[in-house]
């Protein structure tokens, strides 16, 4: 309980802060966000939270909102800009999940929330990274991220839940800025 209470202290005096120091680099984001690919900035989408609870998940929008003829949305790929893949190389894409943290929807640290339509097809090991709040960032993330295999992801993130601490979460912390600053992992080798 008491490491609970803790982590969702630091949590939401982390979010704040970033949030209230970011504030001009975040209204600047948002408003090349509306010039480069329109309206609306943020991108929302369900997703499973703690216990597969559904949560809001906001992020800044890195597609436009184009189109075909028939009224109907163009593919992922025709909708992407080169202003939406560099928030994305970069992780700019992800500092609204900051308001999710500030909520309690989320924590800085933990697995990754996945699709809500994944929650039937987990088993029983799979299932059990919904103890812990989803993360911004996790184990997963700064073991591989994008170059794990499905089940490599789940290993990684089920033994953080077994083996949260202080000391593991700002070893994480420390090695996702590392990571983001250098760029590593955004793609699988593949090109996923």
């Amino acid at each position: 309980m008491y490491r609970h209470f803790f982590k969702r202290f630091i949590d939401y005096t982390a979010s704040l802060l970033r949030l209230l120091i970011l504030s001009p680099f975040l209204l600047i984001l948002s408003l090349l966000v509306v010039w480069k690919l329109g309206w609306p900035v943020f991108f929302t989408q369900e997703r499973p939270g703690l216990h597969g609870k559904p949560f809001r998940m906001i992020k800044f929008r890195t597609m436009t909102n184009a189109w075909d003829a028939q009224g109907r949305l163009l593919p992922n790929e025709q909708r992407q800009t080169g202003f939406g893949s560099f928030l994305r190389s970069a992780s700019l894409d992800e500092l609204p999940e900051l308001i999710n943290v500030l909520k309690g929807d989320k924590s800085l640290l933990g697995p990754r929330p996945l699709l809500m339509q994944y929650l039937p097809l987990y088993n029983d090991f799979q299932r059990r990274r919904h103890e812990v709040k989803p993360g911004i960032t996790g184990w997963a993330q700064v073991n591989g991220r994008n170059a794990l295999n499905w089940e490599q992801k789940f290993e990684h993130d089920v033994w953080y839940v077994d083996n949260q601490s202080l000391w593991l979460n700002i070893s994480i912390l420390w090695k996702t800025l590392m990571k983001v600053f250098r760029r590593e992992g955004i793609n699988a080798a593949d090109g996923g």
